[in-house]
């Protein structure tokens, strides 16, 4: 162990440290949880908070139990109703997922045996876990937090450090509150510049993939940093370091600012009075030392940048809305390009504007939260779904449903022709319910455009919410800048 820390109930760290040697903000946050140093580059490291969804939770905690053994600590456990709960309105305990019931009963079974606080399907909490844990201050700057999803590197955006896991790898944390793991190689990627018009993060993170390719990071935990970065909401992050496991990165992280303090106090589970002040000073330290060192180093320059699409199979198949369908012969692996434009049924040379689409939607981790909702409704306002197109919005959380109807946003989406839905994973991803029809043309602000992630032969275009908005209205791909 390198330096003498500990992490508190709030979530804050000591940070003092016993070396002079400069750290990146990735690396400090490690380096305050580590346990006991083991072989091969491994760290036994302590973990704050493990977060648990229906599709796996009840699976985790009721392994512990059948081997003998106790929670560590159940206050550091919270689970969310997300992946197979039904998003349309007017929904109870049923679900489209076959076997999905299953899940949820056993999920709200071992949470209620064990103590650990859920946020239940009726609960004004529940939602979508990468959404939820932040919105509700659970998850905090400096602290270490797993879940059973790819996707957990979300809660970088609010200056932590998490990843996905599996479950036998919970079911470790929960009766030890530790986890072993390799640390990961160091990765800083910079923004710098100003972005146009109606280009959000969404339209960043896909450049940045298109860039560096899809396992341009593979081994690295990255840090997001930049003029371009700072001028982001704390929202805006979370998107962010979502995609980074797209780049194959094992997590990403922004340092906290100013910026993530205003979004994170007065939040349910977030420290109050003097532990805040405490917890604030301590989060503001928390940021990389000039001239930490890096195993890579990558800058993006962004003014100029327009919205992004994709054309393939893969979230590295992304360029500028107003361009061209690619060429395989012009990108570094040729057959892999073809086969996603067969599947995709896209010519080379294609203007990606002239695409028509068969559905628009508007949810996911990614982009479902109320900045995300805000963006949308500001393209769609006064104006009408083309018709043909299938519109829905899912918001990412009930919390965010709600803020939404309070500010008038679910007429505005109603209004133009979308379905408004309860939260939920969704139509992200396909797991035998809710589809889209074989062969359908689907723009969507999710995070995978997989062979068949939103169902069996769905072609999926990755955007952002101002694109996906002004997609719908049109009936085909379409440049937000436009409306």
């Amino acid at each position: 162990m390198t330096s003498d820390t500990a992490t508190t109930a709030t979530g804050t760290t000591d940070t003092t440290d016993t070396t002079d040697r400069p750290r990146s903000v990735i690396d400090k946050i490690w380096d305050q949880h580590v346990v006991a140093e083991l072989d091969d580059d491994t760290s036994l490291l302590h973990i704050d908070r493990i977060l648990l969804h229906d599709r796996s939770g009840g699976l985790a905690l009721r392994a512990v139990r059948d081997e003998g053994r106790q929670l560590f600590d159940r206050d550091l456990v919270f689970g969310t109703m997300d992946h197979v709960v039904d998003t349309r309105p007017g929904r109870d305990d049923r679900t489209p997922v076959p076997g999905g019931a299953m899940f949820i009963d056993a999920f709200r079974a071992e949470a209620r045996h064990q103590g650990v606080t859920l946020f239940d399907i009726a609960d004004p909490r529940q939602g979508i876990s990468h959404v939820v844990f932040p919105e509700q201050g659970i998850a905090l700057p400096g602290t270490t937090m797993i879940c059973a999803d790819s996707h957990t590197p979300t809660l970088g955006g609010i200056g932590a450090l998490a990843w996905g896991v599996g479950v036998t790898e919970c079911e470790h944390a929960l009766a030890t509150q530790t986890l072993a793991i390799r640390r990961p190689a160091t990765m800083l990627a910079r923004f710098e510049g100003t972005p146009g018009d109606r280009v959000v993060a969404k339209d960043l993170i896909l450049a940045l993939i298109a860039s560096i390719g899809a396992g341009g990071a593979t081994g690295h935990a990255i840090e997001f940093a930049g003029s371009a970065i700072s001028a982001l909401g704390v929202e805006a992050r979370m998107t962010l370091c979502n995609m980074a496991v797209e780049a194959g990165a094992r997590t990403g992280v922004v340092a906290p600012d100013e910026k993530l303090l205003d979004y994170l106090k007065g939040r349910p589970y977030a420290p109050v009075g003097p532990a805040w002040d405490q917890a604030a000073r301590a989060w503001l330290d928390l940021r990389s030392d000039h001239a930490a060192p890096y195993d890579r180093t990558t800058t993006l320059q962004v003014d100029g940048l327009g919205p992004q699409v994709t054309w393939g199979t893969s979230p590295q198949h992304a360029t500028g809305i107003d361009s061209f369908v690619p060429h395989p012969d012009e990108l570094a692996d040729p057959a892999a390009a073809r086969r996603a434009l067969d599947y995709m049924d896209l010519r080379p040379g294609t203007a990606l504007s002239s695409v028509a689409i068969d559905a628009a939607y508007l949810g996911s981790c990614t982009n479902a939260r109320l900045s995300d909702l805000r963006i949308a409704a500001d393209v769609l306002r006064g104006h009408r779904v083309a018709e043909g197109v299938t519109a829905i919005c899912v918001p990412g959380s009930t919390a965010v449903r709600r803020a939404a109807e309070a500010e008038g946003l679910d007429r505005v989406f109603v209004d133009a022709g979308f379905q408004w839905r309860e939260s939920g994973c969704g139509l992200c991803f396909y797991a035998g319910g809710d589809r889209f029809p074989a062969g359908a043309r689907v723009i969507s602000s999710t995070n995978r455009n997989f062979e068949n992630r939103q169902g069996p032969g769905v072609r999926t275009h990755l955007a952002s919410p101002a694109t996906v908005a002004a997609s719908a209205l049109a009936g085909r791909l379409a440049d937000p800048r436009e409306r």
